[in-house]
């Protein structure tokens, strides 16, 4: 089937199989290797990356149903451009050990910011848990995400 996808502010025409998933189209495909595979069943939230803007799990959406811009973590800061607030959030409050989790948590939480949900600790861990940390940086990320929130509303009202 013959896909046009928009990834990062680019369209790519691609040739795929109806059954090839969003996440093996940006990896496979694409060369975008920042998003992760971990568990490919939706469970870890690895694969997170934002489809007009919403979060969704690369790993069970087909790339021929995909509506919308999708956002990476390649897309989230150009080269030689400023890091995202959540990104330069997870280096300052070294939120991540081993890395792996790191893309999707970031692109998790920026929707968590823009979703208006993080607002406590308590509702950052509940809208956060579709997203696993093997190396239980759960505190740091928590911080990461208090820490990128007020920055991202400055950002959103300069943007408007």
């Amino acid at each position: 089937m013959d896909v046009l996808l928009t990834v990062n502010g680019q369209q790519h025409r691609l040739d795929l199989d109806i059954r090839v998933t969003l996440l093996d189209a940006l990896r496979e495909r694409l060369g975008l290797t920042g998003t992760k595979k971990g568990c490919d069943q939706g469970q870890c939230g690895a694969c997170t990356v934002l489809v007009g803007g919403r979060r969704v799990l690369s790993c069970f959406i087909l790339a021929a149903t995909v509506d919308g811009e999708v956002t990476t973590i390649e897309g989230l800061a150009g080269e030689g451009d400023p890091l995202h607030p959540m990104q330069q959030a997870f280096l300052d409050c070294d939120a991540f050990q081993c890395g792996y989790c790191t893309p999707g948590q970031i692109l998790s939480a920026i929707a968590c910011v823009q979703e208006g949900h993080a607002e406590s600790e308590d509702e950052i861990h509940e809208y956060m848990s579709g997203n696993l940390c093997r190396c239980a940086a759960y505190p740091k990320i928590v911080e990461a995400v208090q820490r990128a929130k007020p920055l991202m509303q400055v950002q959103a009202k300069e943007s408007d």
